[in-house]
Parts: C-alpha cells; structure tokens; sequence
C-alpha cells in the first residue's frame, strides 16, 4: 500500500488546495482520521483506570478487530482512512522535528519533574520513528528502562506507580484532540490531564506533514489557549452555523474566545450556537446526547431537556468590534435550530425511542452517537437496536458496526473519527 505522503503527493490539484474541508456534519464523506487500538488499552489497569478516564479494560485483539471492521466499513463506501498514528511517524521523519517533538511531548508529560527526561529521551530515540510513536502512545513502564541506564537515585529507586510514561487509551477517540471547521480546525486543550498531550500530534501533523504543511491551514484556537475545549462538543451544522456543547469538557470561554477568532478570520460561519448541557460522565459531550444525520433530523438524548422541553442555547454572532460577539438566548433547541438552519420543520430522534430505561441504556451505549457519511446515512453501534430501528422509522440509512469492545471507552463512531473532508452539500 502507498503510503500517506506518496498519496498525498499523488493527490489532485484540487484536493491539494483543500486538505481540509468540513462544510457540515451530513456531507459526503471523503477523508477521516482514525487511530487503531493498541498497547495502550492493554496498558490499562483496574487501579488506574479513572486516572486515564475509562470505566473497564477492553480487550485488545477484539478491540482492534472490530476497529478494523469500522475502519473497513468506511473504506467500503469509498472513504479514504488515514491512521493517526502513520501521519505522526511520517511527520517525524526529520531528525531535528523529531527532536523537538520528543522535548516537546517529555516535559509536557512532566517527565523533567523527577529528572528521567534525558534517560526516557534516549530511549526513545532507539527505536525506529513508527515504533517510537507507538511506544509514547501505548506509555513507558519504568521497568522497561535499563538499569544501567539510571544515574540518579530516584530513577533507581521504584514508587507504586509502573509508568515513566502514561499510556494513551483514549486516542482512538480521535474527534476530540482536534476538530476541523470549514478548510481549518481548532487544536484544543484539553480537559482532564490524561488526554491533553494528544493534541500536540495533530499540531506537529498540521505544521509538518506534507499533505498539510503548505497550505498554511488556519487554526482557529490553538492548544495553548487557556480554557478547555473538545472536539465532540463541536458540530459543523452547515457552512454557516457552528454548534459547540457547553459541557463536563468544554468551557464557555473557550467557545466565546473560537466564536470570536472564526468571525475575525473567515467569513463563512455567521452563527455559533452554545448549547448547554448536563456537565456530568455520563453526558461527556454534546456528539454523546445530540447529532445531525440528515439535513433536518437530528438523534436527541431527551434527558438534556428539563421537563418542560428546555434547555439554556445561546446564539453567538458578531459584535460590534472584532474582540466581541452579540449573545441572545434561547430555551428550546428545535426552535433555535430550524432558527439558525433556516427549517420549517426540523425532527429530534430519541435516544432508545424515549424510554426511561432503554434511552438510558442506549445513551450510554452511544446510541446517540452517530457518524454521517452522506446526508441521511449513518454509522451506528448494532447494540442500539432500538434507536438504530427508530432511525430507520424516519427514512435514515443505518449502517451497523460490531462494538463490544470498542464500547468500553464510553464513545461511538462519530468519536472515533475525525473527518478531514467532506463534499460541500448543495
């Protein structure tokens, strides 16, 4: 197989002026990030694992085999797949990126804390470029480092905790590091320490990888922004609109602050609209309780709305100079999306078909987490049998991918994926 810089040399005139295109959640789909599950989720364990944010362990050879059948599933339909892990190893072919990626990724990992930094670096560096990249994702166990290679004594000497290096389970959440908006992407901060060092990949990638590199591709928020944000909050609803969850992950000053650069540097999206929702596990983020699959439907956990129907939306446009934006409110998200999408008529999808027990159960299962690869076409788990029926009840296109492994990360294909380029709907 070619490999990601042969394909992007090969590429089209037009695709090389558009590396990246995310007009809308519903486009045709044409090229998607994924990261294929490895020897970080075997390095997860019971004592562990709230601080790298899962709730069990899965188990990898049927993890990966059914991320592999995802992987195959997009494919099939004619989606190009590029695996986040071979885009950083050939984005660290020069020695001197590799270098300042490794010092980079090190301290940030909080290594030069306990003084291991030079003996984990040059350990590192003795590996190939791939496998370097797949032992800072999959994490360093102190026992793996040579004896004779510590020099101090707190090297020498062992605490409880096993790793030089934690381990990153969640990255075959791709959405959430990064997320591309129009023909650029927010690089975001993230939440919870266990994940905020995966959006330095995707910065080194946009900055040094062939396929991105020359295009000067903007970056709405970069990863130094002070406030959180996190990809399944933010939701391309049309080449005009932007809907960003005000969530568990996500700040509303990190909003306010995208909403401002976005007005600021394009001229496109008019509209973003915050909608806020219940900051707890269960709902993470806005894409776990809300996503579009058609041009007027939307799959909707109903237990985000109080008993009335409502919910606290904000409308973010313009302001009078470039450092502000005009804020209205609103309480009922189906009136401020047919407002905001300019719809008559617009269908909210209940997560489970509305049932007390079943939505609960589905909701966490990600069955409100749907991926759309064409207007009206869905990627779901099979599990959620019963909103995967009531999308086909509503004329939707349900494509079913096998999930009991993948499930146990407490995200569903639209998680998983990190679309690149979407055809422009017409």
């Amino acid at each position: 197989m070619n490999s990601t810089i042969e394909m992007a040399n090969k590429a089209s005139d037009k695709s090389l002026k558009h590396p990246i295109n995310v007009t809308s959640e519903i486009g045709t789909l044409r090229t998607v990030m994924l990261k294929r599950p490895g020897k970080e989720v075997e390095n997860l364990t019971p004592e562990y694992l709230q601080r790298l944010l899962f709730d069990d362990i899965p188990y990898l050879p049927i993890i990966q085999r059914e991320h592999d059948y995802f992987a195959e599933t997009l494919k099939n339909r004619g989606i190009e797949v590029l695996y986040l892990e071979k885009l950083v190893s050939e984005t660290l072919s020069n020695s001197d990126i590799k270098n300042q990626f490794l010092d980079e990724m090190l301290a940030e990992s909080q290594m030069s804390a306990n003084g291991a930094t030079a003996t984990l670096k040059e350990y590192l560096l003795s590996f190939s470029t791939q496998e370097m990249v797949d032992k800072i994702m999959g994490g360093v166990l102190k026992k793996e480092i040579d004896t004779r290679k510590k020099t101090h004594l707190y090297e020498l000497m062992d605490d409880h905790y096993p790793f030089y290096l934690d381990p990153m389970p969640n990255l075959y959440f791709t959405r959430d590091p990064a997320a591309s908006i129009g023909n650029g992407l927010s690089i975001n901060k993230m939440r919870e320490p266990a994940r905020q060092r995966e959006s330095m990949f995707m910065q080194y990638i946009i900055k040094h990888h062939p396929r991105f590199a020359s295009h000067d591709v903007p970056v709405w928020l970069d990863r130094d922004y002070g406030f959180s944000i996190e990809g399944g909050d933010e939701l391309v609803l049309s080449d005009e609109v932007v809907a960003i969850g005000v969530s568990a992950r996500t700040s509303a000053k990190a909003i306010e602050k995208l909403a401002v650069n976005l007005f600021k540097k394009q001229n496109s999206i008019k509209k973003v609209v915050a909608v806020e929702i219940p900051k707890c596990r269960a709902f993470m983020h806005l894409d776990t309780v809300f996503t579009m699959v058609d041009y007027d439907k939307f799959t909707i956990h109903p237990e985000i709305q109080d008993s009335k129907g409502e919910m606290n939306v904000y409308i973010l446009e313009k302001g009078e100079t470039e450092e502000t934006v005009s804020i209205t409110h609103r309480n009922n998200l189906q009136e401020a999306l047919k407002e905001v999408l300019g719809l008559s008529e617009l269908v909210l999808i209940p997560c489970g078909g509305g049932d007390e027990i079943a939505a609960s159960r589905e909701q966490w299962n990600d069955g409100s987490n749907t991926l759309a690869i064409a207007p009206g076409v869905v990627v779901t788990y099979d599990r959620n049998y019963i909103s995967n029926e009531l999308l086909r009840q509503h004329g939707i296109e349900v494509i079913e991918v096998l999930s009991s492994e993948l499930s146990r990360g407490r995200g569903g294909p639209r998680c998983m994926s990190m679309p690149i380029v979407r055809e422009n709907l017409k």
